[in-house]
């Protein structure tokens, strides 16, 4: 227990002094720039505008591919945080118990499940922000997107342990109650929560989006995937990396995991770590005057997922020991479940600490 707490109060430790080291020096460089920008406003010294100020006008044009998809897949990230926080909080006020894997299990899908309104409100009000009208198409790919995904897989993994006749198998009966959660409850919610993101007034930002898009200069490889990809994932995932390891003994390993007030602590680290890098690596990249950061915000703090992927790979070959080859395909099966949410979830919330990161900075400076 004393190598336990040890670790997490260390990890919790090195991520406060990282994001506090980082915050300190993109708001003193901020703070730098906006200076140096209205002063020379102010004295019409300005004759060519130069860094991230000079994207003004097009740091806010909505993205050009793909707009639906982004925005269902951050309304989903933000469905998914919030199932994941509020299970954590029931957790600490003791409704719920954690030792009990199966209840904790249905807890998470059921808060999911009702969370479908917060997926569907997010990705209406960023859909709406693209100037698309396909609200209707939006809100069905909000509902099933992430759902579908998951169930396909499942539902091929089932079969095969209904052939062999494992234990793990799945009933038709569950299968039905999940079909009739998703499609009863999950559904009007997001298409509730919908209704409410779209009747809401569209994003207000305080620049003007030229008709033209401007050129986009040769771009440096730390600011293009997959290199920023590389780059911005690692350290969301080390700040949970320690706290993993128990986390995942308890899962495949049949040890207990009862401590919910630290492992809250480390998702709001994640958070924290998450919009740090997410701001730092949109400065970087509007500073090479590439106002393109909405699909770049998302991807390079989802990576973080495919960090996790890669840390069950070595769980997987260093520390359990599976016969045969389908409890091999189990444990990947319900992994790669596990990464691609939590790098949703991540992706999340990088994007739309960007997008708060751009609307106040542009905000500090004069534009004419």
């Amino acid at each position: 227990d004393e190598i336990h707490y040890f670790a997490i109060v260390n990890s919790l430790m090195i991520v406060v002094f990282l994001t506090g080291a980082v915050a300190t020096i993109l708001i003193r460089t901020l703070k730098r720039d906006i200076a140096g920008y209205n002063e020379m406003q102010t004295l019409e010294e300005a004759q060519e505008e130069t860094g991230w100020k000079l994207v003004h006008g097009d740091v806010f044009r909505p993205p050009q591919n793909n707009s639906l998809l982004l925005s269902v897949l951050v309304g989903t990230g933000a469905q998914i945080g919030s199932a994941f926080f509020f299970t954590l909080l029931a957790s600490m006020l003791r409704m719920l118990n954690p030792i009990k894997k199966g209840q904790a299990l249905t807890a998470v899908i059921m808060l999911y499940v009702l969370c479908g309104g917060i997926g569907g409100y997010v990705s209406a009000r960023l859909y709406k922000f693209c100037d698309a009208k396909a609200w209707k198409k939006n809100t069905l790919a909000t509902a099933i997107f992430f759902p579908s995904i998951i169930v396909g897989m499942f539902m091929v993994l089932n079969v095969f342990l209904t052939v062999v006749g494992a234990a793990t198998a799945v009933s038709f009966l569950t299968i039905f109650l999940i079909f009739f959660l998703w499609a009863c409850v999950a559904t009007p919610l997001a298409f509730l929560g919908s209704y409410f993101g779209f009747r809401a007034e569209k994003i207000e930002v305080p620049t003007k989006t030229n008709q033209i898009a401007r050129f986009i200069p040769e771009v440096p490889y730390y600011a293009n995937p997959p290199v920023s990809m590389f780059l911005a994932g690692l350290l969301p995932f080390g700040s949970v990396c320690i706290e993993l390891f128990f986390i995942m003994s308890a899962l495949w390993l049949h040890q207990l995991y009862y401590i919910m007030g630290f492992l809250m602590a480390v998702l709001l680290i994640l958070v924290a770590t998450c919009t740090e890098v997410a701001m730092v690596m949109c400065y970087l990249q509007l500073c090479v005057e590439d106002h393109r950061w909405w699909w770049k915000s998302f991807l390079n703090c989802a990576s973080a997922g495919v960090y996790l992927f890669m840390y069950s790979l070595w769980f997987l070959a260093s520390k359990l020991d599976l016969v045969g080859v389908l409890p091999v395909v189990v444990y990947l099966t319900y992994m790669s479940m596990i990464s691609m949410a939590f790098g949703l979830m991540c992706g999340t919330v990088g994007y739309l600490s960007c997008f708060w990161f751009t609307k106040t900075i542009y905000a500090a400076v004069k534009v004419d």
